[in-house]
């Protein structure tokens, strides 16, 4: 112990290193780069702690703000290539047939990367370092290689073609990501806090979509016009994919990795998923909901926009302009549907939700001009916001915490198997039978699929709760 004549030696020095520490941090909050950040990310700490349920660190907090930014430019980078790269194909004279080609093979590609993803967590540890590599680096590095297709290939048949391929690498590497991504989330989001937390990231998320899908789609309309050429506008939005992108990968490389839970930490041996499934009735109704929901679903969603473009005459720039008009409307969902998962949970905001997402592909069946989707649009993005936070929360909650990485694998290989056939039958239908015909289709099959959630995972958890 010290005397207290070395304290009183030692007062003045530690004084003056906390004034010093004050006078740094205050002169650190003036600096601009500094005044950007906390206009950016400050008003996030009072709310985040207002949310949880237990006490937030400070550097959870500052990992939560990565997070946040990370979904933000991440939502950039996906609206100014997602809803174009089907046109982009489109533009080299692709068939129905190969749109669906595409979309199957991206779907194809995407589930077979799940289980080796979770099996590389497993062995390795190391979520962050997986999810950033894969999906962050060369699953965007992807996105590059679309820009410079055209420079490549002169043949259209060779470049719609690379753009399959390039396509579903990018499919494969995100999707090889996805378990490690979604168990990091799992430890890093706390469970009190996840509805409200992922309301406010997708909310930023949204904002950026509206903007950017209509940014997007007029950069693609005037590039292409000014310089009279059919794709360059593509590579431009592709290059800027790109770009921001790879300022999302850097933001998610900041979060500090949660510690994860020793059981994952294990390898799987065999029946560790059938064990789970059966302790789970829940969860397995919830991946059997979800093979006939989204295979209904990609039954018809890679022809929308292809219908808009080849049935309906919309430009490009309409295309974005629609777009955002859901991304609009998903903003006043994400804030509404929060508040409604607080109150009645997960499982009744998905199950109300998906009674009314299928009637917009039957609504589709009804227009006669461009304009008119922009209705269909402003309903489905508020109803798909509700939807897809409730999903979200139902994978995290209803995932064990021994072998979730696996468990994500499993539920995600459902949905990409099932959108495996859905296309390639979307793609001939509507060569065969026409584009009404698949979305009647679709609606019909959605409604199976909320049928099965209802009588597999809602009545089982509602049963269970009394």
């Amino acid at each position: 112990m010290c005397s207290s004549v070395e304290r009183e030696q030692e007062a003045p020095e530690g004084r003056r290193f906390l004034i010093q520490r004050r006078v740094s941090a205050v002169v650190d909050h003036l600096r601009p780069q500094r005044w950007n950040w906390y206009a950016l990310v400050r008003p996030l700490d009072v709310s985040l702690q207002r949310q949880a349920q237990i006490p937030v660190t400070r550097e959870r907090l500052r990992d939560l703000r990565y997070f946040w930014i990370d979904g933000l430019f991440a939502a950039i980078s996906e609206n100014f290539y997602l809803g174009f790269v089907a046109l982009f194909a489109l533009a080299y004279g692709a068939t129905n047939s190969q749109v669906g080609l595409m979309a199957a093979s991206a779907n194809l590609l995407g589930a077979a990367a799940l289980f080796p993803g979770a099996q590389l967590v497993e062995r390795s540890g190391k979520r962050k370092a997986v999810a950033v590599w894969s999906g962050g680096v060369f699953g965007r590095l992807a996105l590059l290689g679309l820009a410079i297709v055209p420079f490549l290939f002169t043949s259209p048949t060779a470049a719609i073609v690379a753009i399959i391929v390039l396509d579903g690498l990018r499919s494969f590497m995100f999707n090889f990501g996805n378990p490690a991504w979604t168990s990091l989330v799992a430890d890093l989001v706390p469970e009190g806090m996840r509805a409200r937390f992922f309301s406010s990231r997708n909310i930023a998320m949204g904002l950026a979509a509206m903007v950017v899908a209509t940014l997007a789609g007029w950069l693609i309309s005037r590039t292409n016009a000014r310089l009279d050429s059919a794709v360059v506008g593509y590579q431009l939005v592709f290059l800027f994919a790109f770009a921001t992108g790879m300022v999302s990968t850097y933001a998610f490389w900041q979060i500090r990795e949660p510690q994860m839970a020793e059981a994952d930490r294990v390898a799987h041996q065999r029946g560790d998923l059938r064990r789970v499934l059966h302790q789970n009735p829940a969860f397995t109704g919830l991946i059997i909901s979800a093979l006939v929901w989204n295979f209904s679903l990609q039954l018809a969603a890679p022809f929308f926009s292809v219908y808009l473009v080849n049935g309906l005459g919309a430009s490009a720039a309409v295309v974005g302009v629609l777009a955002s008009v859901s991304s609009l409307t998903a903003l006043f969902g994400q804030r509404y549907f929060a508040s409604v998962i607080d109150r009645r949970g997960p499982y009744w905001v998905q199950g109300m939700t998906s009674l009314f997402i299928p009637l917009a592909p039957w609504a589709w069946m009804l227009v006669r001009a461009p304009w008119q989707v922009g209705i269909i649009n402003a309903f489905v993005g508020f109803a798909w916001a509700g939807y897809n936070l409730a999903n979200f929360n139902l994978l995290l909650e209803l995932t064990p915490k021994d072998h979730r990485a696996r468990a994500v694998a499993l539920y995600q290989v459902a949905v990409f198997s099932s959108a495996v056939v859905g296309p390639l039958l979307g793609g001939f239908l509507a060569d065969q039978f026409g584009y009404k015909f698949i979305f009647m289709l679709s609606g019909i099959g959605r409604y199976a699929g909320a049928v099965l959630f209802f009588g597999l995972t809602y009545r089982l958890v509602r049963n269970k709760s009394r």
